[in-house]
């Protein structure tokens, strides 16, 4: 069963920017009302849509004060349960992010380890990509960062 996981945040000055679990450096971040995870809120939502469980929203809806604040990592460790609950293993992530800046490859192995720790799969089926948008539209205007991840989850044997 395969799962699609799309966020979006908007960037601002002096805001924190957290990508796939790491604090990246960046004069901008994202407004949120968890930590803005992109990354992992696109993954949350993957996961949760490869079962017919929804999204993100459903489980942890952005009007309740008790999520504000919230490590997405708590996001996905409670997904994962979710699913390991229900009978079903991830195996395997995809995941890119669309952003003008700052650049990812450095911290890019940190993300996909990240996620493989949370997800309890080997780190060869993790794949974090990153591109630009050529300066286009409100991602290249630095105005917001977009990620979008598929995974595929299987039935526990």
């Amino acid at each position: 069963m395969v799962g699609f996981g799309y966020d979006v945040h908007q960037l601002r000055e002096g805001e924190r920017l957290r990508l796939g679990g790491i604090e990246i450096p960046s004069p901008k971040g994202v407004i949120a009302h968890s930590d803005g995870d992109v990354l992992l809120h696109a993954l949350c939502d993957a996961l949760l849509g490869a079962v017919g469980l929804g999204d993100l929203g459903e489980h942890f809806p952005d009007t309740d004060p008790v999520y504000r604040g919230i490590s997405s990592h708590v996001l996905v460790e409670r997904v994962v349960a979710l699913l390991r609950e229900r009978g079903y293993r991830i195996v395997n992530v995809d995941a890119t992010i669309v952003l003008q800046e700052p650049k990812i490859a450095p911290y890019r192995g940190a993300m996909r380890q990240r996620i493989a720790e949370l997800c309890d799969i080997p780190l060869e089926r993790v794949s974090v990509k990153a591109t630009t948008p050529e300066h286009l539209g409100f991602v290249g205007r630095q105005e917001g960062i977009v990620a979008f991840c598929v995974c595929e989850v299987q039935p526990l044997l």
